[in-house]
């Protein structure tokens, strides 16, 4: 493993560099987002995932501005991270104090932080209006601020707020400010469009002309907004005229609509324009990191997410399918598996042979002559009905195994039946009894729930579990309703779709009718279902087996 080279290299040029430091600012800025919020643990453990993604800076936040804060501070100290180097995050001396003997100043000094970063005012506009000091005395405070951190041994970073708001407004006295902390020695300016107001072009010519004058002293930075949908190319245009390190955050979280998605920053630098963003080997990673911050945050990463997401390199239309089968490149952009992502080429209505083809052979079901096209039809036919096997894998697989008869049964339904009642004093009561042929046997369960799905599942359970010990395992983790023609109100049909995993897969199984309660019933029919095809369930009897008897899980 190599790691790009990112001392820096002085420029005046305005020509992209080969090597573009990152700087994460999740744990700071981006938990600024509306609802985001981590535990110390938690945020180490995002920290961690930087780490081995091999971000150059992470931000870890204000050292002490609350006790978790202090605790998260205290975690990273006893970490020695491999890659990254922390970044404690501060703002200038206030206007009445001596730097000195500024109390947010010195928390940075005695932080084990190598790196400080600290906020100052640039535009007019927020001097007048905000913080009430002139424009001199601006100048003054950013000076003292940079000076008295760089004599406390430490490297800072000045991030210069709403820079492309105040180089529109003055851009003489934008520079100014910039001056002011470049000659007291900071090593890095960040240019922050912190409303996200700008476009492409005015970052690019704004930071082109920092690049041209501080170019050769200091390294110059983007720190971009999304708020016009434009925080990943206003980082590209940004580098592209020399800004040699970007700030960002991971899938683009943070406050307002969010800070410059570094996800995407990477994919468009490391593929788009061949400059380096991480260690050789650790692009592949992007994809597992960006959606373990997800997880963290207890978010669903997007699946239409460019470069990471489940939809980025998911192919529909039989033509498309076609073509990718032929040469990937046709319709896609870059080879999914350079950023841990993978192809899917999508079964629905819109598809082609190919595609039922391609299924059936990862399924491991041998296809005979007439088969492909004849569960086509039916995909189709069903398609029209309401169901969408595009997030239901489970249960395309399952049409496919009983069109084919490679179909291991379930179970065979006689009857079910679900009582709801809510009582004066306010409890509301719940039961299923269901009666079903398995293995042969007529099997008869009643079990009660917190609701009719959750009755059915354990009714079913129950009565499978003797023949089908496997489905203990297995637990239900999403669950999603969709009204499909409204325009019928209370009569429209229903759909259903259900994600289970059994602790190292997960699939998903869909159900579509009128009545809420039969969706549900197909749907959690097909999760469970699905796990006894072919040597699924076998193979995880093995599994248990081993362990009772080494005393050691037999997966990893």
């Amino acid at each position: 493993m190599t790691t790009p080279d990112f001392s820096f290299n002085p420029s005046t040029s305005g020509a992209a560099p080969s090597v573009v430091e990152l700087y994460d600012a999740s744990l700071r800025d981006g938990m600024q987002g509306l609802g985001l919020s981590l535990t110390a643990q938690e945020k180490l453990r995002v920290a961690l995932e930087l780490d081995k993604l091999g971000i150059a800076i992470i931000e870890a936040g204000f050292p002490a501005s609350n006790p978790k804060e202090r605790e998260f501070f205290s975690l990273l100290a006893d970490v020695d991270l491999a890659t990254s180097v922390v970044a404690a995050f501060g703002m200038t001396r206030r206007r009445d104090l001596a730097a000195a003997d500024d109390p947010a100043l010195q928390v940075l000094v005695d932080c084990f932080a190598p790196i400080s970063t600290i906020v100052g005012k640039t535009w007019g506009l927020h001097l007048e209006k905000v913080v009430k000091v002139g424009r001199d005395d601006n100048l003054q405070i950013i000076s003292d601020s940079v000076a008295f951190l760089r004599g406390e041994g430490k490297r800072v970073i000045y991030d210069a707020e709403h820079f492309f708001d105040a180089f529109r407004d003055d851009s003489a006295y934008a520079l100014e400010c910039l001056a002011a902390a470049v000659d007291a020695g900071a090593e890095t300016v960040a240019l922050c469009d912190t409303n996200g107001s700008s476009l492409p072009f005015q970052v690019a010519e704004a930071t082109a002309a920092v690049v041209s004058t501080f170019g050769s002293r200091v390294r110059v930075a983007a720190h971009c907004h999304n708020d016009l949908e434009c925080g990943v190319a206003n980082s590209v245009a940004a580098v592209q005229v020399g800004a040699s390190q970007v700030q960002g955050t991971m899938n683009g979280i943070g406050e307002r609509t969010g800070n410059a998605n570094l996800v995407s920053v990477i994919g468009a630098l490391e593929l788009g324009l061949d400059i380096r963003t991480l260690p050789e080997g650790r692009l592949a990673r992007l994809t597992g990191t960006a959606h373990a911050v997800d997880e963290l945050l207890n978010r669903t990463p997007d699946p239409s997410q460019p470069f990471v997401g489940r939809n980025a390199f998911a192919h529909k239309g039989g033509l498309h399918i076609a073509a990718v089968r032929t040469d990937a490149t046709t319709f896609e952009h870059v080879d999914p598996s350079a950023v841990g992502n993978h192809r899917d080429l999508v079964i629905s209505e819109l598809a082609g042979r190919a595609t039922v083809v391609e299924k059936a052979q990862v399924a491991g079901i041998p296809l005979q002559d007439g088969d492909a096209e004849r569960v086509l039809e039916r995909v189709k036919e069903r398609e029209h009905g309401g169901f969408h096997y595009e997030a239901a894998d489970a249960s395309f697989e399952l049409l496919l195994r009983r069109e084919t008869g490679n179909y291991t049964s379930l179970c065979e339904l006689e009857s079910w039946r679900v009582i709801v009642e809510r009582r004066a004093d306010g409890v509301l009561a719940t039961e299923a009894t269901i009666k079903l042929h398995v293995d042969g046997q007529l099997v008869i369960r009643t079990a009660e729930g917190n609701g009719p799905v959750n009755a059915l599942d354990a009714a079913l359970r129950e009565a499978i579990i003797q023949v089908h010990p496997h489905v203990a395992d297995i637990e239900l983790v999403g669950f999603k309703v969709r009204i499909l023609d409204s325009d019928k109100g209370t009569g429209s049909r229903i759909r259903v779709l259900v994600d289970a995993s059994d602790g190292v897969d997960t699939w998903g199984s869909i159900g579509v009718s009128p009545n809420l309660i039969e969706a549900s019933w197909q749907a959690l029919v097909d999760s469970l279902a699905f796990a006894v095809q072919g040597d699924r369930e076998s193979a995880a009897i093995r599994d248990v087996a081993a362990e009772l008897q080494t005393g050691a899980p037999a997966k990893a």
